[in-house]
């Protein structure tokens, strides 16, 4: 068969369907699933990584509870490439650059590696008594910070000295617990004492609080204690402490370019042909610039990276969210990179709840004329866009949008807390769809025949369902679970038996294998109302798929040379 580079993409994690890669391999071995997928992205659990299910890594070898290089190669065997993650912005603390920066401190060849906040600062703040500058108001007015605060996580180094480093995103700091005796060791105090203060202390560092911090309060454990008792047992602690977290890379650093051109040759060498990447917006920083897509400065570093990239013949993929009136997705397709579609999911519940496609053929015409090549998608492992609507359609149909889905079942996720910030809804795609076959089943025909190269979750492949169980059990901000059930060999085994998934599976391998969904032939939509008739066609054939909004009805055909050679009714 003709390899068709915008064939369907299956989209997991690699113990989604089945408990490991090897699972997943077998599962597209089977007749079922025959020419059905061309590509699969493979989220970032793949990699030896500790947090965010998969995007803080500690190093790109494969994680080996997951995957072996067998079922790489079963993937290859099978033509099926890959589309990987390459998190550009940072690392994780367990990365073995960070580590050798807690063992060795000034003395670790990676002491650059990552930002060192105050060096970044020299001269352009205040320094506080905590021992990193707060720079000047006028400088960080235009940085978009992801949480409360200055992204700073204090490392301690072996001299003790305190450096803080930026974190943009997560970071935990955990101590030890110390138990009576270990405080009547370290302080000397009497035991009953000691038990107290054990107490008070592991509480305490439990609720996020430091050691100095809780020895400064006054009660009758810490009344018993010389400055210089707290002094040591805050030192014990301090010593002891461990981190988790994901710690921004020093582009400045030529250790960190040579980083970046080993990932990406070793991705390309799992197979790789397209490389998402992650997080890429937050990497370049300059003082008084932008820390989020600060131009030029982003652009020059992408051009850097798809340097590396063309020499392991991988495509690149800036994965970013922004909302439609920025253009910032027009900017990525004018530079010569693939985007994402990430106005798709919510355009066609708007034209489901609208009974009108008048949106969705214009955003399809403008990708058609622009020439922008995207990965367009229905659910995915994050949530539903909502961010990225705005421009595209009104204020009233985006919250129409969410209000439909949260009734559904759904979570809405605010930026940052802030409500009114509306960033993303979780939702299977299914469940937002009211769990109705019908219009799932429209979903995925529209999806494929849009421009593009389709992205497909597995979950919406076997019409999942919203999973509240799994969110309460993830608890706080544990939304994203709603949309990430793992299924077993079973649970797969008895959805390919169902008239929904084998349907999805008969389009999908129609796009896949029909040769007319290509970069060079010609597409076209019209719409009437609520009823969209979208085409594709070449010299010799053409695909067509006709439905009415306000009923979910659809078909589908293709002509070779005139005469009709499939249907889908």
């Amino acid at each position: 068969m003709k390899r068709n580079d915008n064939g369907p993409m299956l989209n997991a994690y690699p113990d989604s369907l089945g408990g490991n890669l090897g699972e997943i391999a077998n599962f597209l071995s089977k007749k079922e699933l025959k020419d059905v997928f061309s590509s699969f992205y493979i989220l970032p659990s793949l990699f030896h990584t500790d947090l965010d299910r998969g995007f803080s890594v500690i190093d790109y070898s494969l994680n080996e509870m997951l995957a072996k290089r067998e079922d790489l190669e079963k993937l290859d065997e099978l033509g099926v490439d890959l589309k990987l993650d390459f998190i550009l912005n940072h690392a994780s603390v367990l990365s073995e650059q960070f580590q050798d920066i807690i063992k060795n401190g000034e003395k670790s060849k990676y002491r650059d590696f990552f930002i060192d906040w105050n060096k970044f600062w020299a001269g352009c703040g205040e320094m506080t008594e905590e021992g990193y500058i707060q720079p000047k108001p006028e400088l960080i007015k235009d940085m978009f910070f992801r949480k409360p605060g200055l992204p700073i996580l204090m490392v301690r180094f072996p001299d003790g000295k305190e450096v803080p480093y930026w974190n943009t995103f997560y970071q935990e700091v955990r101590y030890p617990s110390l138990d009576a005796v270990d405080i009547r060791n370290i302080t000397g105090a009497q035991y009953s004492i000691a038990d107290g203060l054990a107490k008070l202390l592991n509480t305490g560092l439990t609720e996020g609080r430091s050691p100095a911090e809780i020895l400064k309060e006054t009660n009758i454990y810490t009344d018993k204690l010389s400055d210089k008792q707290k002094e040591a047992l805050c030192e014990r602690l301090e010593s002891e402490r461990k981190y988790l977290g994901q710690m921004d890379l020093n582009i400045k650093s030529p250790l960190v370019w040579e980083f970046y051109d080993n990932t990406l040759k070793t991705l390309a060498d799992y197979g790789a042909k397209i490389v998402r990447l992650d997080a890429f917006a937050y990497a370049p920083k300059e003082v008084g610039e932008k820390n989020f897509l600060n131009e030029p400065a982003t652009w020059d570093v992408l051009t850097k990276v798809r340097e590396l990239a063309d020499k392991y013949n991988v495509r690149l993929l800036p994965e970013i969210h922004a909302s439609y009136e920025e253009k910032i997705y027009e900017k990525i397709a004018n530079k010569g990179y693939m985007t994402y579609d990430f106005f798709l999911p919510g355009l066609i519940i708007d034209a489901f709840e609208q009974q009108s496609g008048e949106v969705l053929k214009k955003w399809a015409d403008e990708l058609v004329e622009k020439k922008i090549q995207v990965v367009n998608m229905l659910g995915c492992h994050d949530g539903i866009p909502l961010l990225d609507l705005k421009g595209l359609i009104s204020e009233e149909r985006i919250q129409s949008v969410i209000d439909t889905v949260v009734k559904r079942g759904g979570y809405v996720k605010d930026l940052h807390g802030q409500k009114n910030v509306y960033y993303q809804v979780n939702a299977t795609y299914y469940s937002a769809l009211g769990e109705e076959d019908k219009r799932m089943l429209l979903a995925r025909a529209i999806q494929i025949f849009m421009p593009g190269k389709p992205q497909v979750w597995y979950l919406d492949l076997f019409a999942g369902k919203n999973d509240h169980e799994a969110v309460k059990r993830a608890g706080a901000g544990g939304h994203k679970e709603i949309n990430r059930t793992n299924l077993t060999a079973k649970e797969m085994e008895a959805g390919l038996q169902t008239e929904i998934v084998q349907k999805q599976l008969e389009m999908l391998r129609f796009r896949h294998t029909f040769p007319v969904f290509s970069n060079e032939s010609e597409f076209s939509m019209k719409c009437d109302g609520s009823k969209l008739s979208m085409e594709w066609k070449n010299k010799e054939e053409r695909a067509v798929l006709k439905a009415d909004l306000s009923d979910f009805n659809f078909e589908i055909f293709a002509e070779k040379n005139g005469e009709k050679i499939y249907q889908y009714k």
